[in-house]
């Protein structure tokens, strides 16, 4: 097939009847894409057959109450062999479709602004970005994850091919990297918005921005080149399948296709903004715009258009008109130009623009390297530099345009501002949002700015560390208990689990059982038969060892050194004492008092730097089933919850973030701390995985447990799915750091229970590259019960 290395128009498509904003490749049928538009509908286009040019419409799908802005697709799998498609609006939702009904298959909603950008994964994983400033993470038609970060729009998100790894692009100007729901990195670099993100490979990408920049970065962190050739906004980027030459469009009127590195070549449209572009899979490039014209480029002569519609599209272009605001023609003076003689002289790259003087008017030319000539790209309307540097003052700045809007009859009459190069949406929404009028009016108001500024409108439519108490024979809170016979199980505090030695107390020959360190079980036996003793764990883990002589040792010893304000006294200090002994002996038949409990509460609010004996108690005392019930019921549960959440600030001392965690674990004992934990799991579940970075194999462990628990309680319940991604999430970014083996232990146990019996989660794993993640541990006999629990979680996950 010939290639002449220029691409050249193959065939424009009026299918819509407003912008084009997206299009996308679709796996099916062969050589289909489809296209959306601010006309509300997605179309599907196929290949005509009876010719070698030329695409009509297979179907046309409608589900939006507003502008449709973004398009993706997702691969095939049993259910749809032949893939979805997925749709965002200005409407806030997503609509999914399937290729073969006008209608979709079921809708997404989250989002609290316009859908901006789509990205599809493995496994059916769909990432969104929206105006809302946040991204989503969607498995089938449930919320994942919200990704928050961004302090402005969310232009672009793209999915990487590593596992777990996804990017997006923000209208704060900058790009962030997120792992497994949690922000790793922020690419900093645009002086304007981020408009656009395309995947090189799974450790590059590209971006391109407002700044009228593109810049191709590393997942690392570093900017390795930075584009520049378009003047404008550029709003879109598309990789080949080379993974080094690119296309990308703009407000500047053109598509521009990318070669080693250099524009080799510049397309001019007669549309202003030329919104979207990708890559078909014969190589041909298809772009949207905001004429509504789909139009096909190829470098292949044999689909090459005929030569009248080559012609057609030249007077197209050539009757354009061009306003020099839009900054791609600079500051034009009618009088210096040259006349109809400057065009004998060739240009020296493609794409470069000549003005001439025709009469009282000013033409546009643009260099055509392929075909040795000047090529008109339109009429130069509004030269003059006197009448384009009027601008308004308002509030200090300039301005193209300060309208006045009258929104009550009667009521204040309000400003808005705008310039020529802003997105008139976005102007409106945030109009909007500042004189906090009803989003309804968005359409109205910016109609409203298109009308009255004709011509002039570029922007876009809708678019373990040592422990701090050291010493020997002193209280150090999470500190096994050193008597003899007293080695504790790190699950129940039983018998003490120690791979490959002896029994403890009456435990039969063998190794200890992990959770219960009870019955034995062999590491052969178990292999021969492959019975998954880890997980699901549903019986929630706790802390419950401990030596209540050393605590109120320490206790007294604290008090005795306190400032005299916080000294407690005798009184306080016995009713303390005989509420440890009542909760930390399972024998007792003394219930606590109201004021011993009242006590504790109020002593646990000590100062921060010698409060942790209290709150070791605390950690045992929420198991009792009276205290459970009174601190984790009601108001006072979100008092708990709030006090131990600012005890594991990331500044707090490690041995009380490390009881805090503790005592969470510990309120899953009774069904008002089940209950209190449940609804408190987001912020509980976000502040646990903040301190991973801690370096505390003790606080790793309650860590590990706490998520544990939770999965435990998650169990069984596919409708909390969400709920089941944030642990997911957790457990992949503490396993990025945590090195104990006993917490990674957990970690593993937490992450086969969140799994367990759940197809939904299981996929979610899979596309947060769980499976790679934690491949290394396998091979682990040290515990055994490592890489036991491992090969098991591999199994499931395959």
């Amino acid at each position: 097939m010939a290639s002449s290395n220029t691409y050249r128009l193959s065939c424009s498509i009026p299918g819509h009847e407003m912008d084009v904003r997206g299009l996308a490749s679709t796996f099916f049928p062969e050589g289909a894409f489809v296209s959306v538009s601010r006309d509300r509908t997605a179309r599907v286009w196929v290949p005509n057959s009876s010719e070698n040019r030329g695409y009509k419409e297979l179907h046309c799908m409608n589900g939006h109450t507003n502008f449709v802005s973004c398009v993706c697709i997702i691969a095939p799998n049993e259910t749809y062999p032949r893939g979805l498609i997925a749709t965002g609006g200005n409407d806030n939702i997503i609509c999914v479709f399937s290729l073969d009904r006008p209608d979709p298959l079921f809708t997404l909603k989250g989002h609290t602004n316009t859908v901006c950008s789509l990205s599809a994964g493995k496994f059916g994983t769909l990432l969104s970005g929206s105006w809302d400033t946040t991204a989503k993470v969607w498995l089938s038609d449930k919320c994942m994850m919200t990704l928050q970060g961004h302090t402005a729009a969310v232009w672009a998100a793209v999915i990487l091919p590593e596992q777990g790894l996804m990017l997006t692009g923000s209208a704060d100007k900058t790009i962030k990297l997120w792992k497994a729901g949690r922000c790793e990195r922020t690419f900093s670099g645009h002086e304007d918005c981020v408009r656009g993100l395309a995947v090189v490979s799974s450790v590059e990408f590209f971006s391109c921005s407002n700044d009228a920049t593109i810049r191709r970065w590393m997942v690392t962190g570093e900017c390795v080149e930075v584009y520049n050739s378009h003047t404008n906004y550029i709003y879109s980027v598309a990789v080949f399948p080379s993974g080094q030459d690119f296309v990308s469009t703009g407000e500047d009127r053109t598509v521009r296709i990318w070669k080693k590195g250099e524009c080799t070549q510049t397309i001019r449209l007669p549309a202003q903004s030329v919104w979207c572009c990708c890559v078909l899979p014969n190589g041909d490039i298809a772009v949207g715009a905001s004429d509504g014209i789909i139009r096909i480029f190829t470098e292949s002569e044999e689909r090459f258009a005929s030569a009248q519609d080559l012609q057609a599209f030249e007077d197209e272009l050539s009757k354009a008109t061009i306003d020099p605001k839009t900054g791609d023609l600079g500051d034009i003076k009618i009088e210096d130009l040259p006349g109809r003689e400057h065009l004998n002289e060739p240009g020296n790259r493609d794409g470069q623009t000549r003005l001439i003087k025709e009469g009282t008017n000013v033409e546009a030319y643009q260099w055509n390297m392929s075909d040795g000539r000047w090529l008109k790209i339109g009429d130069v309307v509004g030269g003059s530099s006197k009448e384009s540097s009027k601008k308004v003052m308002y509030e200090g700045k300039e301005y193209d345009f300060v309208f006045t809007i009258d929104v009550n009859e009667g009521g204040p009459s309000m400003k808005l501002p705008y310039n020529v190069n802003e997105d008139p949406w976005l102007t409106a929404h945030n109009f909007l949002q500042r004189n906090d009028l009803n989003p309804m009016f968005l359409d109205q108001v910016a109609n409203f700015i298109i009308e009255n500024t004709k011509g002039h409108t570029i922007g876009p439519a809708p678019a373990s560390a040592v422990d701090p108490f050291t010493g020997s024979g002193r209280y150090i809170p999470g500190a096994p208990d050193s008597r003899q016979g007293f080695g504790t199980d790190p699950f129940t505090g039983a018998g003490r689990y120690i791979p490959g030695s002896g029994t403890t107390g009456t435990t039969p020959a063998g190794i200890a059982d992990p959770f219960t360190g009870g019955s034995a079980y062999s590491s052969a036996a178990f292999q021969k038969s492959v019975t998954n003793i880890y997980f699901p764990k549903t019986d929630g883990v706790m802390f419950e060892q401990a030596n209540p002589t050393q605590i109120l040792a320490k206790l007294r010893e604290l008090n005795a050194n306190a400032p005299e304000d916080h000294r407690l006294t005798d009184g306080v200090l016995d009713n303390l004492e005989k509420l440890l002994l009542t909760v930390s002996d399972s024998k007792s038949q003394d219930l606590p008092t109201a004021d011993q409990i009242s006590i504790l509460w109020r002593t646990s609010h000590w100062p921060e730097d010698i409060v942790f004996p209290v709150l070791d108690i605390l950690r045992l005392a929420v198991r009792h089933p009276e205290i459970n019930a009174q601190l984790c019921g009601g108001t006072d549960g979100a008092s708990l919850c709030n006090h131990l959440l600012g005890l594991m600030s990331p500044q707090g001392r490690p041995a009380n973030q490390m009881l805090a965690l503790r005592t969470f674990c510990n309120c899953f004992s009774g069904s008002h701390g089940r209950s209190l934990l449940l609804g408190q799991r987001e912020a509980v579940l976000s502040r646990a995985a903040d301190l991973r970075s801690v370096c505390n194999r003790n606080l790793h462990i309650a860590l590990a447990t706490l998520v544990l628990n939770y999965a435990g309680i998650l169990h069984g319940r596919p409708s909390e799915i969400e709920a089941k991604a944030q642990c997911l999430s957790v457990v992949s970014s503490a396993l990025e750091v945590v090195q104990d083996k006993e917490a990674v232990f957990r970690l593993l146990v937490a992450l086969g229970t969140t799994v367990a019996g759940d197809n939904t989660a299981k996929d979610l794993a899979r596309s947060l590259g769980v499976s790679s993640q934690i491949t290394k541990y396998a091979s682990v006999s040290d515990p055994a019960k490592v890489g036991e629990c491992c090969r098991l979680l591999l199994d499931e996950l395959q």
